[in-house]
């Protein structure tokens, strides 16, 4: 058993999207150990997205997810880190398998609906950031 992050992103927040999301990963197994809705800050995005900070679109990215509500989820289950990855789809929707949530909700590679932990070690780093992990 693991545990993972996902983050509901503001687009598919302001779409009324977050039971759906929701729905979709507990039907797979999985079980939400926590929930919050935050509005997140440029310091707690700029240690989230670290990795990202020098490339091109680094700026508008933080300016995506500060624009509205987040829904930070820590999932629980088996395999938590790779079943979330396969129910989030590929980053790119119009990439992603049919009835994958980025397929379902997302509009473009930013407005993708979901951000998922790439790794268990990513997920840890990540959990420890939204979460008192």
């Amino acid at each position: 058993m693991s545990d993972t992050l996902v983050l509901i992103k503001p687009d598919a927040v302001s779409k009324g999207l977050i039971g759906e999301i929701i729905r979709i990963y507990e039907i797979n197994g999985l079980t939400i150990e926590d929930l919050k809705m935050v509005r997140p800050d440029k310091e707690l995005l700029q240690k989230h997205y670290e990795e990202h900070l020098m490339r091109d679109f680094y700026p508008e990215l933080e300016a995506f997810m500060m624009s509205g509500q987040v829904v930070a989820l820590q999932i629980h289950g088996y395999g938590a880190v790779d079943l979330v990855r396969e129910l989030n789809g590929s980053t790119n929707p119009q990439k992603a398998r049919i009835n994958t949530i980025r397929y379902l909700f997302g509009t473009s590679v930013q407005m993708n609906a979901v951000h998922g932990s790439a790794d268990d070690a990513a997920a840890k780093r990540e959990l420890s950031l939204w979460f008192d992990v």
